[in-house]
């Protein structure tokens, strides 16, 4: 059997897909795939579609050596045995990712200060996009569009409809239970809160991760779990100074912190003397 990683870019990248198209409207399933992520319609040229072919060629040879590894593990299947002439890809084939609010409704006065496209747009939980492709007229037409149900003409706005994969959230609850045990944070009484304000944090901006500035929801992730532990253990820390303050003040012994921070600090005036 081929050995599994702990946790891999590629397999939380698949499950956010999966969780983003929950809350999306397609016109046909096949197109909930793309293939090249682009700013605006405009950017789509000979260069993107070009690179747009390269890309479904080297997805199409991923996806038919897996299959065939899962089929037969033991047949030595190689991935460049798989191998898309990315040439051969019809133009119509390829399906184009456009990051744009287009078809999300506006709501004036959201914020006070404007600063992005997006506030002016009400809050989605992750950025928006569309899906076009060419027609065999060789015209580019909309074949899906995210927060959305029903039809591309005839649908409507929603952002309530899908959820996240149970993979994905089992995903993010490994994530949290591996990050808890290292040896830094491990020792803390308060390390199931840590937990739950990391896993609280995640299911809010699980799917915010924008995947055209990054291919790293690994980073991503443990960056928010860092700083929901270190919110955890300030907070903590700033509750157990003012419980010290009050136990000192009235003739009472502080946690066995605050009293090997005494010591210290007698000792170091000591020797400073």
């Amino acid at each position: 059997m081929r050995k599994r990683k702990y946790l891999s870019n590629k397999d939380l990248l698949e499950e956010i897909r999966i969780s983003k198209n929950l809350y999306s409207s397609y016109i046909e399933e096949g197109y909930a795939k793309y293939d090249l992520i682009i700013a605006n319609i405009e950017r789509i040229n000979v260069r993107t579609i070009a690179e747009a072919k390269r890309n479904r060629a080297v997805r199409l040879a991923r996806e038919s050596y897996e299959s065939a590894y899962e089929e037969n593990p033991s047949a030595g299947v190689k991935l460049g045995d798989f191998a898309v002439d990315w040439k051969k890809i019809q133009k119509t084939d390829v399906v184009f990712r456009v990051m744009t609010f287009d078809h999300i409704p506006l709501q004036p006065g959201r914020k006070k200060t404007v600063k992005t496209k997006a506030d002016m747009h009400i809050q989605c939980n992750f950025p928006p996009f569309q899906h076009w492709k060419f027609d065999e007229n060789d015209n580019l037409i909309c074949v899906g569009k995210s927060h959305w149900i029903g039809g591309m003409e005839n649908g409507h706005f929603s952002k309530v409809h899908g959820k996240m994969t149970n993979n994905l959230v089992r995903m993010f609850m490994k994530l949290v239970e591996r990050y808890a045990s290292r040896s830094n944070w491990r020792g803390y009484t308060y390390n199931d809160e840590m937990q739950g304000n990391a896993l609280l944090q995640l299911s809010q901006i699980g799917l915010q991760f924008d995947e055209s500035k990054s291919q790293n929801p690994f980073a991503y992730y443990t960056a928010a779990i860092t700083n929901s532990f270190t919110r955890v253990l300030n907070l903590e820390k700033k509750g157990q100074r003012i419980r010290d303050d009050i136990l000192e003040a009235n003739g009472l012994n502080p946690s066995y912190t605050r009293q090997t921070e005494n010591e210290n600090y007698k000792f170091t005036q000591a020797s400073e003397e």
